[in-house]
């Protein structure tokens, strides 16, 4: 018998076996081989084009950024108190400069002063700006009262200062409600100040806040037989109330950090400033002028009946 000589495997013929292997060793690899053994090529990645500003447009826009946000903060936040780092050329009391040519002081207080000594205050209206009369908080809306209001106003009386109340209207709260709410929360007596409607809040309906406050107006002159006061900023005045029916009410301007008002229009009493400091009061307080005379001051309160005598104030003594 003949031997034939010995098959190695590398010459050995491939079946179906060994092809399925080689299948799928090659697809192990991550790409399977072509028929003719060929690999596929890659498929190339399109380059994304990135877009970019130049670095000077770049340093421009954020110059511009940075110069609208020192404006706005200058315009919101400096202008409007830029008044408070003035050099003061004219008399300086009581922590702020006093407006010029004006001799009776005065300030405004509510519940948010806290405990005051009124001993302490007295002793002000023999100071060289003399502080003479001073107006508080009595009611707001149609049933919140300072808490305050009753010792304050007592006080105020007991150490001869001129005093008066105030009414914080709120345009959501019925007209008529509010001025009996204020009448059932203040007895004044003769030598007080007139009554004064603090207005600073505008309300969805311009034409209904005007007719609101002068029922106010109308019900309160009605009771205590005096024109009241009425207590507005100098922007809210010019803008919605500068009609011939409420320029016949005394006017109580609320203007700060200003030199002198600026309002056109006949005024009583300026509140020149909120960042006052009195002794007796820890907080800081608004500070007020009258524009004229101690008597003219006395004058503008409720009458004396003629059968009773006027009491002699401590300023007068």
């Amino acid at each position: 018998m003949i031997k034939q000589p010995p098959i190695t495997v590398a010459s050995r013929p491939q079946g179906k076996a060994s092809r399925k292997r080689n299948v799928k060793k090659s697809s192990s690899s991550g790409r399977l081989s072509s028929p003719k053994g060929k690999a596929r090529p890659r498929r190339k990645k399109k380059k994304e084009r990135s877009w970019s500003l130049p670095r000077w447009t770049y340093c421009l826009a954020m110059g511009g950024v940075a110069a609208l946000i020192l404006i706005g903060f200058y315009y919101f936040f400096i202008e409007p108190y830029s008044y408070r780092w003035k050099p003061c050329y004219g008399m300086k009391a009581y922590g702020v400069c006093l407006p010029y040519g004006f001799s009776i002081h005065g300030f405004d207080i509510s519940h948010h002063q806290g405990q005051i000594d009124w001993g302490e205050l007295q002793k002000l209206q023999k100071a060289p700006f003399p502080v003479r009369f001073v107006f508080m908080k009595a009611s707001e809306g149609g049933d919140f009262s300072d808490t305050a209001f009753v010792r304050n106003f007592d006080e105020a009386r007991r150490h001869g200062f001129v005093r008066g109340a105030y009414h914080f209207y709120n345009p959501k709260t019925d007209a008529l409600r509010q001025a009996d709410f204020f009448i059932r929360s203040v007895k004044l007596e003769p030598g007080d100040l007139p009554p004064v409607l603090d207005i600073e809040v505008r309300g969805e309906d311009e034409r209904k806040l005007r007719t609101d406050l002068s029922i106010w107006l109308r019900r309160i002159e009605q009771y205590y037989k005096v024109k009241p006061i009425l207590y507005t900023s100098y922007k809210f005045k010019t803008r919605y109330l500068s009609d011939s029916l409420f320029n016949s009410y005394p006017y109580w301007i609320a203007h700060y950090y200003v030199d002198s008002v600026e309002y056109d229009g006949p005024w009583r009493f300026w509140q020149h400033t909120d960042m006052g400091k009195l002794p007796g009061i820890r907080e800081k307080v608004d500070l007020n002028v009258f524009n004229g005379s101690m008597e003219e001051l006395l004058q503008l309160t409720i009458p004396y009946p003629d059968t009773i005598q006027k009491p002699q104030s401590i300023s007068e003594k």
